[in-house]
């Protein structure tokens, strides 16, 4: 393998990088080979980071054997080391396309490489691991988890769900309930993945007896079932004939927990938390203030949960004194108020209009040292957005991407929102863009797409929108009735029969 030189950074090697992510984007590999040409001739400097983006593009166009081979030439002819990063990202390309047998190929060869010497990480493990069990390599996928200390990899939540779920598909549930302790044993935290699995498994087999432990062991943990969980739960009901237990209702599911507290697992401030928010869910706030007071009576102390819960509630029945009232119950109770309580509120104050309310909660979280999370800000920029104040907007956003806060889909299709509004589509396509690359986790739906659309119809680049119905296909988001009625609109405007 060619030794790697220190080459010092050129005037114009930001430009290079310009263009690899945005030939990265478009799929334009012809046009990305020139660029590769070019910088290689100049002597220019190679980074992982570009290569990355490039291993996703040919991911994306399914072209896996040039991905693998990219990552080869990385060093041989591009000097630029390959490490785990580039390693996972091949990996992960690989794996999302099912080629299962093909990514564990090349991680063989890879890690047997003695030119390489890269050594394998958490995530590498992890990959490998739901490889082996898409595979049906249960065992294999097990003793790989085995040597994860001898790597100074740590097994975490992620890995001990994906060993769970494929131990229960091949009908191997015990085994799967004994990682569940050792996890706990080991000090890791379950979270709701790993009960999901569990759950699921256990409803179809119908083994009732373990799953109502499995679900007070979730209520202990602080691990709170939500509708999905319940449904599974009643469908284990109706696999066992129990079909006057199971009414066919998510929050219908609190009868479980009822027989839970007969057999003598008594309420703790999670299970009331789950009953009242059920409850407000059905549009029952009556009967959820009714359990809030026994819970009460039974001295089982009220906690920043469930008060968190039942503010979002009484916030979403459009009881915003009550509401209120019960923030300032809470307070004196002893009980700080956390970022759900006040982004309930918030929401509340956005939706009906009071947009003065609602900046007043902001800054009174300010007030009682209550940090912002990236749902305060999504609800803060989608409020301001929407009232038209697309620069008290941007200067949240800043404030946002300054102190480092993950930015999730609701903030960036509020801003794109803010800006086809503001007439300021190209800044608009500029920030999806940036999602769809950058922030794959938070995908734009078809509202976003449609907003977009609309604005670029209305400045009459047709092209251009259909350029965005190609790209909105290729995210696997289906156009709806309002995308052909933008577009058939523009086409009757412009006189096309």
């Amino acid at each position: 393998m060619a030794s790697h030189k220190r080459i010092s950074f050129k005037t114009g090697d930001l430009s290079f990088y310009s263009l690899i992510q945005s030939y990265s984007n478009s799929l334009d590999f012809g046009s990305l080979d020139k660029v590769l040409t070019q910088m290689k001739s100049g002597r220019r400097v190679f980074l992982e980071k570009n290569f990355i983006l490039m291993f996703k593009a040919y991911g994306k166009a399914h072209l896996h054997d040039k991905v693998v081979d990219l990552f080869h030439r990385m060093g041989d002819e591009f000097q630029c080391r390959q490490t785990v990063k580039s390693l996972n990202s091949v990996l992960n390309v690989i794996i999302q396309k099912g080629l299962f047998n093909f990514a564990l190929e090349f991680y063989s060869n890879v890690i047997a490489s003695k030119g390489l010497s890269i050594q394998p990480n958490g995530l590498t493990f992890n990959l490998i691991i739901k490889a082996l069990c898409k595979l049906g390599s249960i065992d294999h996928a097990v003793e790989v988890s085995r040597g994860m200390p001898l790597r100074n990899c740590a097994p975490d939540n992620y890995m001990y769900s994906t060993l769970m779920d494929g131990l229960c598909k091949e009908g191997r549930i015990d085994e799967a309930i004994s990682l569940l302790d050792e996890m706990q044993t080991e000090g890791i935290f379950p979270n709701h993945v790993a009960f999901n699995v569990l759950i699921n498994a256990l409803c179809k087999k119908g083994d009732l007896g373990h799953e109502s432990k499995l679900v007070y062991n979730m209520y202990q943990k602080g691990c709170v079932p939500n509708e999905v969980r319940y449904n599974a739960l009643v469908h284990g009901l109706c696999l066992k004939g129990m079909l006057n237990m199971a009414k066919g209702r998510a929050a219908d599911g609190a009868c479980v927990l009822t027989s839970m507290e007969e057999i003598g697992h008594y309420g703790n401030e999670y299970i009331y938390s789950s009953r009242i928010s059920g409850l407000l869910k059905e549009g029952k706030p009556e009967h959820a203030l009714r359990i809030w007071k026994k819970m009460v009576e039974k001295t089982c102390k009220p906690n920043t949960v469930v008060y968190s819960t039942l503010i979002d509630g009484l916030c979403q029945e459009g009881k915003p004194e009550e509401a209120r009232e019960m923030l300032f119950e809470m307070t004196n109770n002893g009980y700080l108020p956390n970022a759900i309580t006040y982004s309930s509120l918030m929401m509340f104050f956005f939706i009906t209009g009071d947009n003065h309310k609602a900046i007043l909660v902001w800054k009174e979280m300010a007030d009682n040292n209550c940090s912002h999370n990236e749902v305060c800000y999504s609800i803060l920029i989608n409020g301001l957005c929407k009232d038209g104040k697309l620069t008290e907007a941007l200067v949240v956003w800043k404030q946002m991407l300054s102190r480092g806060i993950k930015l999730d889909v609701v903030a960036y299709s509020s801003m794109i929102h803010g800006f086809c509004n503001a007439n300021l589509v190209d800044q608009g396509l500029k920030l999806l863009h940036q999602i769809l690359y950058q922030e794959p986790q938070s995908q734009p739906d078809v509202i976003t797409y449609n907003m977009l659309l609309n604005a670029l119809c209305m400045q009459n680049r047709i092209s251009r929108a259909i350029v965005l119905i190609n790209m909105m296909l290729d995210q696997d988001c289906e156009p709806g009735f309002i995308t052909c009625n933008i577009f058939l609109k523009t086409l009757r405007e412009r006189g096309v029969r």
